[in-house]
């Protein structure tokens, strides 16, 4: 993928590179803004994850590789995303509802076990509770960044396409 040129972005009128949609100079850590948008994405959606992780697609990971994603630069499972206002979060709400998000999943992640399959996942009783938080925080974000929170997740390839290549 390439780098677009400017695009009017609704957000105080200003002009923003995109790259496949997203402004890459809005945001400091927008790496980072991507690889949690993209963990938020894929755990937000039952039918990806039905299709994909229960079928065992290639491409996408799974939901520990999701989890990883989430927080593996952040460290959002040790403190909370109102520390990443205006660097990877645009203000407070995107924040909480992430760190909602986080908490939800992570809670999941510690009963189950990191090495569990995705069915034990699906299967929690408190699954759908935590892909609602995920879809919450989804839809704040990609919203945010101009884009369809509906769109199908992007593969990981794609994701490290994108953010190498800005």
């Amino acid at each position: 993928m390439t780098v677009q040129g400017s695009e009017k972005s609704s957000r105080r009128g200003r002009h923003y590179t995109t790259m496949g949609g997203m402004p890459v100079n809005d945001m400091p850590w927008w790496r980072w803004r991507s690889n949690v948008r993209s963990a938020l994405h894929m755990l937000s959606d039952p039918g990806f994850q039905r299709d994909v992780w229960l079928a065992g697609v290639e491409g996408y990971g799974d939901v520990t590789d999701a989890v990883y994603r989430l927080v593996e630069d952040t460290w959002l499972d040790n403190w909370s995303a109102e520390k990443y206002v205006g660097t990877i979060f645009r203000d407070s709400q995107e924040a909480a509802l992430v760190d909602t998000a986080v908490l939800r999943v992570l809670r999941i992640m510690h009963q189950v076990g990191p090495d569990a399959p995705v069915s034990a996942y699906l299967d929690h009783h408190g699954w759908p509770e935590a892909v609602r938080a995920a879809r919450d925080a989804h839809v704040r974000l990609a919203m945010s960044d101009g884009e369809d929170p509906d769109a199908p997740p992007r593969t990981l390839e794609v994701l490290r396409i994108l953010t190498r290549s800005a």
